[in-house]
């Protein structure tokens, strides 16, 4: 898969699910198990319910994604 077929969207994290995994909800209610890249775990712990971030999702698998950016741009 290159990066043009990456779908970009934005989600709220709903909860911790330990392990640097987040549930994430998109903004048509489906739910997402949202992670951050390796190095980016030390940023992660920065992120809380309720925040605001942007994923990047497979379009073959459209249950889990990776956490860019939060919402007020701060890269993670």
């Amino acid at each position: 898969m290159s990066i043009e077929d990456a779908i970009n969207i934005e989600a709220s994290v709903e909860r911790f699910l330990g392990n640097g995994l987040f549930m994430a909800s998109l903004p048509n209610g489906h739910h997402v198990v949202a992670h951050c890249g390796n190095r980016d775990q030390v940023e992660a712990s920065l992120l809380r319910v309720g925040d605001d971030v942007r994923l990047e999702m497979s379009p073959f698998d459209m249950s889990k994604g990776r956490i860019l950016f939060k919402k007020d741009d701060e890269i993670i």
